[in-house]
């Protein structure tokens, strides 16, 4: 049961950034996206380069969730971006709330199930490697 639920949990993850990202893509290149956009977060992205390095990553963790590889660097990447989404639909935008909590407890949850690979990172003084 737990394998499955994870397996869910990077499918569901890896699709919804990987589209996110994609859908970033068209906003850059001036196109019509194909997923409404929050007003709000686009306005925190007026400088450019700001949006082409998340959406980069959005896109890039989700084939790496989908494919199965490096699934804790794509989960430590992907931590802060869904913090922020969870945010600001929290205090500035409640269009996308529903998507933004499932994307933390998704994103929890996998942290929660890759913990052994993060507890190096909490060592008050590491050993020589």
């Amino acid at each position: 049961m737990t394998k499955i639920l994870m397996q869910i949990s990077k499918l569901f993850l890896g699709i919804v950034f990987l589209v996110a990202g994609i859908n970033g893509y068209f906003v850059i290149f001036g196109l019509e996206p194909f997923i409404a956009t929050s007003p709000e977060a686009m306005a925190l992205f007026e400088l450019k380069y700001l949006l082409v390095a998340e959406k980069s990553l959005e896109v890039i963790c989700g084939i790496l969730l989908i494919i199965n590889q490096f699934i804790p660097l794509a989960v430590a990447i992907l931590s802060p971006i869904t913090a922020n989404i969870f945010l600001l639909h929290l205090f500035l935008d409640h269009s996308f709330l529903p998507l933004a909590f499932m994307l933390v407890i998704t994103l929890g949850y996998l942290l929660f199930y890759y913990r052994k690979n993060f507890k190096s990172l909490l060592e008050r003084k590491p050993g020589p490697s």
